[in-house]
């Protein structure tokens, strides 16, 4: 499983799951896009590269979300495959997707913000659980 859904009265949270941190930073993405339309639906043709900083994992992985949800607003790409690499508190991503089409991706939330609220990344039993601002 890559990620789930928790209950929660106003917002969406994911805890996702991985091998490695790696993974489930990335397996948080996808929830992200799959959250705002059906990630199935995407096709990996474009590619995008960038580099996020954080003080500890917390920090990284709201920077890290954060720049996916800028990412998405500045050029509409919608994103479903993710090679993350965590080095220190550093992450390196190269991004897979396409343009958003809202006949073929059929939205389903919008999300505004990621939040420090409840955010957690277990690196010893690796998971993470955010919360999307809708």
């Amino acid at each position: 499983m890559r990620y789930e859904q928790l209950e929660h009265t106003a917002d969406v949270m994911i805890k996702a799951y991985g091998k490695t941190l790696e993974e489930c930073y990335g397996n948080a993405a996808y929830a992200l896009f799959n959250t705002m339309v059906d990630a199935t639906t995407i096709i990996p043709s474009e590619e995008i590269d960038f580099i996020q900083e954080g003080h500890d994992y917390e920090s990284l992985l709201y920077n890290f979300l954060s720049e996916f949800l800028f990412v998405h607003d500045t050029t509409r790409l919608v994103l479903c495959e993710f090679n993350v690499r965590i080095e220190g508190f550093k992450i390196k991503c190269r991004a897979k997707g396409e343009r958003l089409d809202l006949e073929k991706h059929r939205p389903k939330t919008e999300i505004k913000a990621i939040t420090y609220h409840m955010l957690a990344v277990d690196p010893n039993k690796p998971s993470v659980t955010v919360i999307f601002d809708i």
